[in-house]
């Protein structure tokens, strides 16, 4: 048992506290983390800085999650606000409990704060990290991360430091850090004090003379004793192992790698092609995931036959057969049934898993494992180089030094000093952990029963229409958006601020809140309450709140605010049924994060069911309903906005004061001498086919007969007199699809042939469409058909299809 791993292991899992997980080279850091995945308790998504420890770890990079750019990300810049995330994504982010960083020591302060800025946006809220608990998991005295001269010159009025501890949200946010001190990777205790010395920088002069005691000049293994080199420069490994590769007698093989999908090249896990002759020294990169589990990543080892889809290695007396093996690169989704955040595979690297091994560079042989190494670290330039070179070895005896390693070459950093230190101060004990325990467990309580943020959209959406009163129907949303305020506040708010004040005293107990019992039965009462009041009450006057307007984007910003202020309310329900039989921590999280998941507005629900009409208020009833959605046809017809038609203002005047004919339609506020001619005739038809429907209005009296001949008769005598739909509207001074659609009804009524209005192959095109997709919708019918065909000749075709 790992005392330190377990402590870990209750903080990620019972507590909402971020964890600064660190520790030494071969501690089992990388291990803790797959352990943490695999428990499937909360949703996660881990990402790393590279492509390459992305895949090692089994998430994505930060910048492929959270849309960043490479460039630095300077506090206050505007630049980024213009990204736009799918809404596959925005899900994800919005339902994330755990956020899993690996290699946090080469992640920047700057792009920790771009995290940050991207979950509070889409989270909502002023938390840090929009609430996300974070998980950060590295070695402080491995490999920094890169900061270029140019970019540090526009970071450094914002930061104190560039490493991820310099994070300015990080700093907003208290944080515990576990440092892991059991070594996994070497057993020898004299090994293990000199790697401490020069991890903590403390290596004395005799220690630094007993470890050099390893350099060993002109040192030169046999071809079989499977030394690898680790060097500080790339171009000095590729020359060692090209040197080496041309000594060998025999042709090179070369096997180029599938890529496949979605795979960037900065990505790859080693190289696009891979050149060997047999007696090549290999290193394997990759862990054999079968039974036998006969190789490991940093094995060493010997090519001894080479075939087109074989290769055999030889490590010591064992020979491997090695075929190829695949590395996937991820893309996180969320799965539409369970809604589980999946890590679906979008493309696929497949190689060999070797590489030529008479020489690597230190920093990709970070995570790696070697039993014996050539180590040339007299160039180290970075911190942490030499260190990490040398933790890559078992033992003190399977490392020699190409050259003695200097003082100087072991680099120190105040600014890193004082963070171990700080780092020490933060260690938690069991009683820490109770504590977090109890503060996440109060802090979810607290959240169930707060009704602030729906009591904010409301506001804002009552402000806003107040400050647009002329562009909706009159005296409709507003009165319905108070009766709404009125509930919710004294229903809701008002009750469970009452209960967020009684709640102290029931946290002055010593257990948790998830084994309080009175605490438990209050909420699971409560509960059933709240649940009833949403279901029956709220979500139902949200949801009958009129919407319709002419200004388009006020109308999209009233919509907007009636989604967000409507997913609330679900989530609520959501959450309060799933404390009807009591309180759990996870099972609330998992409650609220699944509502955020399933809700869709109500009135894409009625879109998709193919209702177009808006039933809400009198926006779907009588003769406003039906002018209304008629005005909506047209101009969709004429690819106009709706008020362009008709203002809705007009409307309501219309459906007030139900004219009789072009004289009283005169009167009524926004109907001119031009309009008449282009649209009366329809509208009166319209006031006509309603008149005294609606019981209880007033109405001007109407006329036993008509005062002249039907509109659509007129135009139907023209037609059979051999006249275009074109000509027909000239001459009647009334566009073409108000001609159009006179030719629609006499095609339903049987007194004209489809046929004889449009052309054999249109017809066609849309009936075939309509039959194979006998739901959809108008819109969709003129989408997918394409060749020009418009709103009324699908409505031709479909009443001619209907007789």
């Amino acid at each position: 048992m790992n005392e330190k791993l377990d402590l870990a292991t209750n903080f990620v899992v019972h507590t909402n506290r971020n964890v600064f997980l660190t520790g030494k080279a071969g501690t089992g850091k990388t291990t803790f983390l797959h352990q943490i995945k695999s428990l499937n308790v909360k949703r996660l998504a881990v990402v790393a800085p590279t492509g390459v420890a992305a895949m090692n770890a089994g998430g994505v990079t930060i910048h492929s999650l959270f849309q960043l750019p490479f460039g630095p990300l300077v506090p206050g810049a505007t630049e980024r606000e213009n990204r736009r995330f799918n809404r596959e994504k925005i899900n994800l982010l919005r339902t994330l409990d755990l956020l899993v960083i690996d290699e946090i020591s080469m992640v920047r302060a700057d792009v920790l704060d771009g995290i940050d800025e991207v979950l509070r946006r889409y989270r909502g809220g002023t938390e840090p990290f929009g609430g996300v608990q974070l998980l950060m998991i590295g070695d402080m005295q491995q490999l920094p991360p890169v900061i270029r001269d140019d970019d540090w010159a526009l970071l450094r009025p914002h930061y104190e430091t560039g490493y991820f501890f310099g994070s300015r949200a990080l700093r907003q946010t208290p944080y515990v850090s576990i440092e892991l001190t059991h070594i996994y990777r070497q057993t020898d205790q004299r090994f293990i004090g000199l790697l401490n010395g020069i991890r903590e920088k403390t290596i004395t002069t005799a220690q630094l003379a007993e470890l050099n005691q390893r350099y060993i000049p002109d040192f030169r293994p046999a071809d079989d004793d499977g030394y690898i080199t680790l060097t500080t420069h790339n171009n000095t490994a590729q020359q060692i192992n090209n040197q080496r590769l041309d000594e060998l007698r025999g042709k090179i093989r070369a096997f180029t790698a599938v890529v496949s999908g979605d795979c960037p090249a900065n990505s790859y896990p080693t190289e696009l092609e891979l050149n060997l002759k047999i007696g090549a020294q290999v290193m394997f990169i990759k862990n054999d995931v079968s039974r036998e589990k006969l190789y490991y990543n940093g094995k060493i080892g010997r090519v001894t036959a080479i075939d087109t889809e074989q290769i055999n290695v030889k490590c010591g007396y064992e020979t491997i057969e090695v075929s190829r093996v695949d590395w996937q690169n991820i893309r996180y989704t969320i799965d539409p049934a369970t809604k589980a955040i999946n890590a679906d595979v979008i493309g696929t690297f497949t190689q060999f898993p070797l590489k030529l091994a008479w020489a690597i560079t230190i920093h990709k042989s970070q995570g790696l494992t070697f039993e014996k190494a050539i180590i040339d670290a007299s160039g180290a330039f970075a911190h942490g180089q030499v260190y990490v070179a040398l933790s890559r070895c078992k033992t003190l005896e399977g490392m020699v030094f190409r050259s003695p390693i200097p003082a100087g070459s072991i680099k120190t950093e105040r600014t890193l000093e004082d963070f171990h230190e700080e780092v020490q101060h933060k260690t938690p004990d069991q009683q820490q952990l109770a504590d977090a325990k109890r503060v996440s467990q109060e802090a979810l309580v607290e959240e169930l029963f707060s009704f602030g943020r729906a009591m904010g959209l409301l506001y804002r959406i009552r402000k806003h229409a107040d400050d647009h009163a002329s562009s909706f129907f009159p005296d409709e949303l507003r009165p319905t958006l108070e009766q709404l305020n009125e509930a919710l506040l004294q229903k809701a708010h008002e009750p469970t601020q009452k209960f967020l004040q009684q709640l102290p005293a029931y946290f002055t107990s010593p257990v948790l809140p998830e084994d309080n019992q009175p605490l438990q039965a209050r909420i699971s009462k409560a509960g059933a309450y709240f649940r009833a009041l949403l279901t029956d009450e709220l979500l139902p006057l949200l949801r009958r709140c009129p919407t319709e307007c002419d200004n388009k984007d006020v109308r999209d910003t009233l919509l907007e605010g009636m989604d967000d202020l409507e997913r609330t309310l679900f989530g609520k329900e959501r959450s309060f049924a799933a404390c009807q039989t009591g309180f759990g921590a996870l099972a609330y999280l998992q409650a609220r994060n699944m509502a955020e998941l399933d809700f869709i507005p109500a009135r894409k629900k009625t879109e998709r069911a193919g209702n177009t009409a808006d039933d809400s208020g009198s926006a779907g009833r009588g003769l406003y309903g039906a002018l209304l959605r008629w005005r909506n046809d047209l101009a969709g017809e004429q690819n106009v906005a709706g008020y362009l038609v008709l203002p809705q203002r007009t409307i309501a005047e219309l459906a007030r004061m139900r004219p009789a004919n072009a004289t009283e339609l005169l009167m009524v506020p926004g109907f001119g001498k031009t309009k008449i001619r282009q649209i009366g005739d329809a509208v009166l038809e319209i006031v006509r086919n309603y008149a005294g429907a609606d019981a209880g209005e007033a109405s001007i009296p109407k006329p036993t007969k008509p005062d002249k001949t039907p509109t659509h008769e007129v135009t139907l005598g023209l037609f059979r007199a051999g006249k275009s739909i074109a000509e027909i509207a000239g001459e009647r001074g009334l566009v073409s699809t108000t001609i159009e659609s006179h030719l629609a009804k006499a095609i339903k009524t049987g007194d004209v042939q489809v046929e004889d209005v449009l052309p054999a192959d249109k017809i066609a095109l849309i009936r075939g469409y309509i039959r194979a997709n006998p739901t959809a919708l108008m819109t969709e019918v003129v989408q997918n058909v394409g060749h020009g065909v418009t709103y009324s000749e699908v409505r031709l075709v479909q009443n001619g299809t209907e007789k």
